[in-house]
């Protein structure tokens, strides 16, 4: 294997774990905008929330090692891609932005009415970038992306396609974060929302099928070369992962949730690896060969020693973040955040949350200063005989009229 093409598969190891990741966190995000209002949607969306907050940030560190890998090592595809694809490019970075700030606005804005929009905001974004990634992906595979850049700045991603292998992503995102919430679902004692993710997985997986056929037969009338290396030399990574997808919408059907998430993964990471076979030997098909865009072999080099010392330092530490989160130890820390992070938006607690005593206090607090009592005087109790206003106790002698009578005297 020479060193261009062992960069390439470092390429494409990177977007397979984006798309185990990743992909999975944008799915999530579909789930959390069509949940429904605050009050129907309300557990659901607590779910998701707990699940994707200790680790979104750390899964979208894949999407930056991919571009900084192609770029360095293969610059003559990375400046065409660029440049012909800058359309949906942006609005995929725009939909990141949108997906990560409002993540963190909905749970600290001070408004109920604020953090709605942050949580539509926040779904639109998760909705834009798995769509507009794969319709970058949908102008690779129909050859629209020459090598000298000056491929249409709209047609080339606004083809049939784009759009179905767009929409295939976004509903194998869905499919794939519904079946990791049927999990962790299982793993929180939640048998409705087991259930609840269950028929989404399951509807998911139907949506993504169609979606299949669609971006098949689309690629068929618009690239039928690349459509036969697709369907002849990639076919044994095509079935395993046909029939990964199949034993998982198996698995949600007889409501087993045990390696759901495992198999899911595979059938994922076999259709990227199908893709990656099919395209190959070219990086902008037909134009541009992985041999003929490689950087120097110096460069190439360096950026295989520098993928072995992530393998050695970040690797390991990714595994202890997830394995951390899997035994429920990682949290948000009380003081940073408006709300508690235990609370819902109608004020009851998140699935599988504890007490937050800092928050719990700044709440009674800040609810005891917008009443009409003062802060430090408590509201004055009934006698359970009489129901008139029982004195305050506050540990000093009470004086009573024969004792401000003797005082006179």
């Amino acid at each position: 294997m020479n060193l261009a093409l062992a960069v390439a598969a470092v390429i494409v190891v990177g977007i397979m774990l984006y798309a185990w990741s990743g992909l999975a966190d944008f799915g999530a995000g579909f789930w959390d905008l069509i949940a429904g209002g605050p009050a129907r949607g309300r557990r659901a969306r607590a779910l998701i929330d707990e699940v994707v907050t200790p680790v979104w940030e750390a899964n979208h560190v894949w999407l930056i090692f991919i571009l900084i890998t192609t770029w360095t090592a293969f610059g003559l595809a990375f400046g065409p891609i660029m440049t012909t694809l800058f359309v949906p490019l942006a609005l995929a970075a725009l939909g990141i932005v949108l997906r990560g700030a409002n993540f963190a606005l909905r749970k600290d804005a001070a408004r109920a009415g604020a953090r709605q929009w942050s949580g539509w905001l926040f779904g639109i974004g998760a909705l834009l970038t798995p769509f507009f990634f794969g319709a970058t992906v949908g102008a690779l595979l129909s050859a629209r992306v020459p090598a000298d850049g000056s491929g249409d700045p709209v047609t080339s991603w606004w083809n049939w396609t784009s759009i179905a292998v767009g929409a295939l992503t976004v509903a194998m995102g869905a499919f794939l974060a519904a079946a990791y919430l049927v999990v962790e679902s299982a793993r929180r004692g939640m048998p409705e929302l087991r259930q609840y993710f269950r028929i989404r997985a399951l509807v998911g997986g139907v949506v993504a099928l169609l979606c299949g056929i669609g971006a098949a037969f689309a690629l068929h009338h618009d690239q039928l070369r690349m459509f036969h290396q697709l369907t002849h030399r990639s076919i044994p990574l095509l079935a395993v992962g046909l029939l990964a997808l199949a034993a998982t919408f198996v698995m949600g059907l007889r409501g087993i949730a045990r390696g759901m998430r495992i198999v899911a993964a595979v059938g994922v990471g076999a259709l990227v690896w199908a893709w990656a076979v099919g395209q190959y030997p070219y990086l902008l098909p037909f134009d541009l060969t992985v041999s003929a865009g490689a950087g120097a072999s110096s460069t190439l080099k360096w950026v295989l020693i520098w993928f072995g010392v992530a393998v050695v330092t970040v690797i390991p530490l990714l595994v202890l973040l997830y394995t951390l989160d899997q035994r429920g130890v990682l949290g948000e820390d009380p003081m940073t955040s408006v709300r508690d992070p235990g609370a819902d938006a109608e004020g009851g607690r998140r699935p599988g949350s504890r007490s937050q005593p800092g928050i719990e206090a700044a709440t009674a607090s800040g609810a005891q200063a917008g009443s009409d009592q003062p802060a430090s005087e408590p509201a004055p109790e009934s006698t359970p005989t009489t129901g008139a206003p029982r004195p305050a106790t506050d540990g000093a002698p009470r004086r009573t009229g024969a004792h401000r009578a003797s005082r006179r005297r």
